[in-house]
Formats: structure tokens, sequence, C-alpha cells
């Protein structure tokens, strides 16, 4: 009974499937941390950084500051 089942989910698997798609080799487990965990994690720092380094506050320079100037 349970090979009965077994091959009509076999059947069903592939009748759903479009013409011509071939399923591929399986990601490894270091393909698959890599693509779906580094590198989103990497793009989202470097844009992170990218968007504070370019709106962050700016150090002020006490040196030139002067009350004609600057308003405080």
């Amino acid at each position: 009974m349970i090979n009965h089942f077994a091959s009509f989910a076999l059947a069903f698997s592939q009748s759903t499937q479009e013409d011509g798609t071939v399923a591929g080799e399986g990601l490894s487990a270091v393909e698959t941390f890599t693509y779906f965990f580094a590198a989103p994690v990497v793009l989202f720092l470097v844009i992170s950084l990218i968007t504070y380094a370019l709106t962050g506050e700016r150090k002020k320079n006490e040196k030139n500051s002067s009350i004609i100037t600057s308003i405080d």
C-alpha cells in the first residue's frame, strides 16, 4: 500500500513539472550557507555602512568654529 502511494506521488510530481525542465544537482551545505546567509548579510552590512557614511553626523571641528560663522 505504501508503495502504491509512493508511486502515485512520484508520478504526480513528475507530471506537474513543465516540459523541458530537469532538476539539477542540489547545493552543498557550504553553497547553501553562502548563497542564503552570508551573501545577504554582507550586502546588508555594505549598504548600511555606505548609508551611514553618507548620512551620518559629521564631527565638528572645534578649531575653526567661531561665534560669527556658526549658530549653536
